[in-house]
């Protein structure tokens, strides 16, 4: 019996904590993927700002799926050691939000260059990671985000293999895979015994624009039906990507157009709506 539960980066609806937690309500979602709360992105909470985000959550009744951390998202060729002790903030902040997961990233992978160059740099980096994390009781999630070091299957399982380690687990980003050229199915049958976690954005592979989840390529329907099928315990956690908001260059690297509408509760809604009637057709 499978049992999907829905999260969302509630940032994509606004930066006001009441404001998240109002909207994810109405839809009746009680988790959220926290990355972007009270004009902060969760990394830059002080460990204060943390227990008081975490009391009104608790009188709220709401919970966090996953830190929805920026760990990993520098260059490869960054200095590395600031960007640890971050981390090491960003696990007392999970501790404090009883968060099971954070989600990070490999590393951004210099322009032109093979990303297989830096395999043992992304690894070492990693490694130091998992060893800070080892006295937590958390997972760390690796997200497919395009251009890291573990944009395509191949290097997401190197990851997996050269690592071999209990508390590394892969997120399935469908957008991200489909904006790297790559087909989501193939994907999947590669990456699906060490997936825990779905983010749930759909692209077209013509122009790579996002859309709600069903109407591009990403498969998110088949793939949902096999997830299902195969007794999936989990979250699903919507990440629309449908307008622009604060920190969205950011998280983007800076490749975000200008033009684009701004994200919001309408958005939102759509969003959902469209997760919704996907899992409508899987029941039915």
């Amino acid at each position: 019996m499978s049992n999907f539960v829905l999260s969302a980066f509630s940032d994509e609806i606004d930066m006001d904590l009441k404001t998240q937690l109002n909207v994810l309500e109405e839809h009746g979602i009680k988790y959220m993927e926290i990355r972007g709360v009270n004009d902060k992105n969760i990394a830059d909470l002080s460990l204060e700002e943390a227990k008081q985000v975490k009391k009104e959550l608790d009188k709220r009744g709401a919970f966090v799926s996953s830190i929805g951390s920026p760990i990993g998202k520098i260059k490869i060729t960054d200095p590395f050691e600031a960007h640890l002790e971050k981390f090491k903030h960003v696990l007392e902040i999970a501790k404090i939000l009883d968060s099971k997961y954070i989600r990070m990233f490999s590393f951004f992978m210099p322009e032109g260059d093979n990303p297989d160059e830096y395999k043992e740099e992304t690894i070492r980096r990693w490694k130091a990671f998992l060893d800070v994390a080892k006295d937590y009781d958390v997972i760390l999630l690796h997200e497919n985000e395009k251009d890291i070091y573990g944009d395509i299957p191949r290097r997401c399982m190197d990851l997996v293999k050269e690592l071999n380690n209990s508390q590394f687990k892969l997120i399935f980003d469908f957008a991200n895979f489909v904006q790297c050229g790559i087909d989501t199915q193939t994907a999947f049958e590669l990456l699906k015994d060490e997936v825990v976690y779905f983010h749930i954005k759909d692209a077209l592979s013509k122009g790579h624009k996002v859309v709600p989840a069903g109407h591009g390529d990403g498969k998110i329907l088949e793939i949902l039906k096999e997830v299902k099928q195969a007794g999936y315990n989990g979250f699903l956690s919507l990440e629309p990507h449908l307008g622009n908001f604060k920190g969205f260059a950011d998280l983007e690297n800076g490749d975000v157009n200008e033009e684009l509408e701004e994200s919001g509760p309408g958005k939102f809604k759509i969003a959902v709506e469209a997760l919704n009637d996907l899992l409508n057709e899987i029941e039915n």
